[in-house]
């Protein structure tokens, strides 16, 4: 951001017209495109990796300025934007290689510190809220918890004292969520973490896609969360 000085001097200031010169530019709507395309590339760099704009929402937006800057001005400008938007959310998705994601699933390994994680979504308030844990290779139980009552939104849930064999091979553990409210018991899906293996984005696609361990292809307008 950069500051401007106005120094002013004691010669008078005559008309373009007077002085046969040609009427400058409206400066008006040029600042107003400049200023629109600073925010928005703004916007773009410090977006939420997990909700990005899409394309078409930024292109309309960007096109409303045909009225005012003149169409093919403004279809240059769509044309470079649009190529900046690929680079932006390749950018954002590479750094989340080798992190956790929260995503949609069942299924989830224990992390460097032996603790299995998720969350579940609660559509409304539960009386109790019931996390079973399972050697997903055989199906045994390995642990439950009672978390008591919760109100509705995301609720967390962790298991730290997950079996040294499970453990040390870093199996993966099945998890269900059970949810029990006024209108009786109802099983969840939930969230787990799971490590991002690769990110790819398809010419011409809306979001990127997340490669994410145990969870296979994950758009990421599906990840929940990082850690």
């Amino acid at each position: 951001m950069n500051t401007i000085t106005n120094t002013q001097t004691g010669t008078p200031v005559q008309s373009a017209a007077a002085n046969g010169a040609p009427a400058p530019k409206n400066a008006t709507s040029d600042l107003g495109q400049q200023d629109f395309l600073t925010l928005m590339t703004t916007q773009l760099k410090n977006q939420d990796p997990f909700k990005p704009m899409e394309s078409g929402e930024f292109l309309g937006t960007m096109a409303q300025f045909s009225t005012v800057s003149g169409i093919g001005e403004v279809n240059s400008t769509l044309d470079q934007i649009g190529d900046q938007i690929g680079e932006f959310r390749i950018a954002t998705a590479s750094n989340l290689l080798g992190q956790e994601v929260l995503v949609p699933g069942n299924t989830a390994r224990p992390d460097a510190n032996g603790r299995v994680s998720g969350a579940v979504e609660l559509s409304t308030s539960a009386s109790v809220l019931t996390v079973s844990y399972s050697d997903a290779r055989d199906g045994t139980l390995l642990h439950t918890q009672t978390l008591g009552a919760q109100e509705a939104g995301m609720v967390g849930f962790s298991w730290d004292d997950v079996p040294s064999r499970i453990r040390e091979a870093g199996s993966p553990v099945l998890i269900s969520v059970s949810a029990t409210g006024d209108a009786g018991t109802e099983v969840l899906g939930p969230s787990v973490f799971a490590q991002v293996m690769s990110v790819t984005m398809a010419p011409g696609a809306d979001d990127y896609q997340l490669d994410v361990k145990d969870h296979g292809t994950v758009l990421g307008n599906q990840v929940k969360g990082l850690r």
